[in-house]
């Protein structure tokens, strides 16, 4: 089953992220898509949510406020923002497409099952929207957002043109470099990125000790075809993720085995 094709000029954008309603990529992401749509809206967590993962909230009331005209914050995770922007901010007419991001950091290999940005977008894809995650790969503290900018649009563009799965949502990273810089637009896999390698234990003033999790990462840099070594080649990276986790080849071996009795 295959999502519609879009049509670009007649569609409701939703804009949402991790990093919070008022950080500078969400601001990026907002032109990206007004250039795109005149029907845009805004639903973002009130503060930053990075590595929040499909978090819900169902232990407390979330709190919806109105920041300006067709923008809203939600007090809860990237998860809570898209569900209520769909189900209740945009209830009478949902949204055709919603767009996450433009994330300050990349969302690469693993990190896609802790990334707030790619969770907003798998909630609409369970939903029945289709989603593009957008994430803007940086190595100091001068993050290229016109990369993004400049290219998003074309992504976007070619993306709706395909109708992909139900159960698909896609994540593109642009590369550190230059928007004249990249080396071409590469359709990737997920590739091998784990965080947590670097612990450092320290004490607070009355002695007990205290973990911060480090940002260093292990990853393969030098597998061809995967997001991570075409973003960091200076390639964009556009990787269609599937919500349904169940290995098949696996599946098919244990139905095997189990049906022997």
């Amino acid at each position: 089953m295959h999502s519609p094709i879009i049509d670009l000029a007649q569609a409701r954008i939703l804009v949402s992220n991790d990093d919070g309603i008022h950080a500078p990529g969400i601001k990026v992401l907002e032109k990206i898509a007004r250039a795109i749509s005149k029907d845009v809206w805004t639903v973002a967590p009130e503060t930053e949510q990075s590595a929040a993962g499909h978090s819900l909230t169902i232990r407390r009331p979330l709190r919806v406020r109105q920041v300006s005209r067709r923008r809203y914050s939600v007090d809860g995770t990237p998860t809570d923002a898209v569900l209520l922007g769909i189900n209740h901010i945009l209830k009478d007419k949902k949204p055709t497409l919603v767009l996450s991001g433009v994330n300050r950091g990349a969302n690469l290999g693993e990190d896609v099952t802790y990334s707030g940005t790619v969770a907003a977008a798998m909630e609409a894809t369970i939903l029945g929207i289709p989603a593009i995650a957008f994430s803007q790969y940086y190595t100091s503290d001068a993050v290229k957002w016109s990369t993004a900018e400049h290219w998003a649009p074309e992504i976007i563009r070619k993306v709706t043109r395909v109708g992909w799965g139900r159960n698909v949502l896609m994540n593109v990273n642009f590369p550190d470099v230059a928007a004249d810089r990249v080396t071409g637009i590469e359709i990737t896999r997920q590739g091998k990125r784990k965080i947590g390698d670097e612990l450092t234990e320290r004490f607070d003033p009355r002695g007990e000790s205290y973990i911060w999790i480090g940002a260093q990462r292990a990853e393969e840099r030098s597998t061809v075809g995967t997001d991570i070594e075409a973003v960091v080649r200076g390639a964009i990276s556009v990787t269609p993720l599937c919500v349904d986790l169940t290995d098949q080849g696996t599946m098919r071996a244990l139905t095997t085995i189990f049906a022997e009795g």
